[in-house]
């Protein structure tokens, strides 16, 4: 296969056309056509489906893009590492992170990143939807509790536990209390479900009435405060507030552990730039315990 019309089918893929591909590599138009031509006579296969305005990977193309995007990356880094004499990350480092985790100390895990890193061009977009890092152009994906069946490899760096909390002038849950209890949750949860809450060796069943759905953790913990309901979030958001009081420990939900994990496309061909930033992260976070994302926030 070779390599140069790999490479030139890649740029193409990656930047959705051969007209921006061109702009932004600096290659001509006619010979980036001309490249992706020959590739799919040479594979016997069409790459792209081409009609209109939109040039958009075929099947086979998109299993081309995600099976060879990120070997000619490790075949570039592995050039500049023998051209430089040094195994220092370099070149661009796209993550992708959820919004709460955006908020709460990621940047300064960014800035001693591009400290330690000047030769990384580091970018860091929060955004709450599950992305795939090969079709949405990222190196890095971190996100809590990830489907199993995922095809991406990763590293889980830090482990937190589900607590419902409320504000003290919310009546607390009992036994002999079997009332709906006002709760705040994400957009996707399902209404009226009845939440189990663990706590000093015992069980409680509390069905729950949704008042309010709100679309991150970051504003689900502010209108908690503001004691319109009650909500399920991790420990490590709210231990501060349950210590000085401002919030109400109701007990921990489920037995399943949050992990939040560091995923990316291949475990055979991990970038230095991107192997760098996940060991900060299992540094940062020492035994993945959520007191060390409490010490973060505050």
């Amino acid at each position: 296969m070779d390599l140069l019309a790999l490479a030139d089918f890649n740029d193409v893929a990656r930047h959705g056309g051969v007209g921006r591909a061109a702009r932004l590599t600096g290659r001509p138009k006619a010979t980036l056509s001309r490249r992706v031509r020959q590739l799919e006579d040479a594979l016997g296969v069409r790459l792209f489906e081409r009609g209109g305005h939109e040039l958009r990977l075929t099947a086979e193309g998109r299993a081309l893009h995600e099976q060879t995007q990120s070997l000619l990356e490790h075949i570039d880094e592995v050039g500049d590492t023998l051209r430089q004499g040094t195994t220092t990350p370099r070149g661009r480092l796209r993550i992708s992170a959820p919004v709460l985790f955006g908020q709460r100390g990621l940047g300064r895990i960014a800035a001693d990143y591009a400290l330690a890193y000047p030769q990384v061009q580091l970018e860091v977009i929060t955004e709450d939807r599950f992305v795939h890092p090969v079709e949405d152009d990222f190196d890095l994906i971190i996100r809590a509790n990830p489907d199993p069946s995922t095809d991406l490899s990763g590293r889980c760096f830090l482990r937190d536990t589900q607590v419902v909390v409320a504000a003290p002038s919310l009546p607390r849950p009992t036994r002999q209390r079997d009332v709906a209890v006002p709760v705040i949750t994400l957009p996707r949860t399902t209404p009226g479900i009845t939440w189990q809450l663990e706590r000093a060796r015992s069980t409680l069943r509390v069905t729950t009435r949704t008042v309010l759905r709100l679309s991150s953790m970051a504003m689900i913990h502010d209108a908690v405060l503001a004691g319109v309901g009650a909500a399920a979030v991790p420990r490590s958001l709210v231990q501060a507030d349950i210590d000085a009081g401002r919030l109400l420990d109701w007990g921990t939900l489920g037995s399943r552990p949050i992990e939040v994990w560091a995923l990316y496309p291949s475990r055979r061909h991990v970038s230095a730039r991107v192997s760098a930033f996940v060991q900060l992260l299992v540094d940062r976070f020492e035994h993945a315990s959520p007191a060390a994302f409490s010490r973060l926030v505050g």
